[in-house]
């Protein structure tokens, strides 16, 4: 449902709002390692992330990357999203067609409309905090 990048970047900020909850900030190769991701590429993903206000990055030696409870409590997966992939996964066409609406729709645009909104619904109510605390209690895991 997510492109890669978009994985790296919901599992890597999961990890940092996991760690922030902690009071600790967190370098590139911790993230890395707990969330199972290629570093450069986690690296450019988070330095989005970053530019976007959504995590906040320090440098030296007790740099590393962190974003605030207040934050995470602001930040839906919706804004990771649209950080990381622009809003094509989000209001783009399931067949990948560049001129799909109500007007001129692909053979899926109205079986998938519920669906979308269904969707766009969960990524704007669902935030980094509600996943960090889940993560957090153990109902869910960042990896396997």
């Amino acid at each position: 449902m997510f492109s890669k990048a978009c994985e790296y970047g919901i599992k890597a900020l999961l990890y940092v709002a996991t760690q922030s909850l902690l009071d600790k900030r967190v370098k590139i190769g911790d993230i890395v390692d707990n969330v199972d991701s290629p570093e450069a590429f986690t690296g450019k993903i988070l330095g989005a992330l970053t530019k976007q206000g959504i995590v906040n990055s320090y440098t030296g030696p007790y740099g590393g990357f962190e974003i605030s409870k207040s934050k995470m409590k602001e930040v839906s997966v919706k804004d990771i999203v649209l950080a990381i992939d622009g809003d094509l996964s989000y209001n783009g066409c399931l067949l990948g067609l560049s001129e799909c609406n109500d007007l001129e729709p692909c053979p899926m645009h109205k079986a998938y409309a519920k669906v979308r909104f269904q969707y766009k619904s969960m990524l704007e109510k669902t935030t980094v905090y509600d996943l960090a605390m889940g993560i957090k209690s153990g109902k869910s895991i960042l990896m396997n």
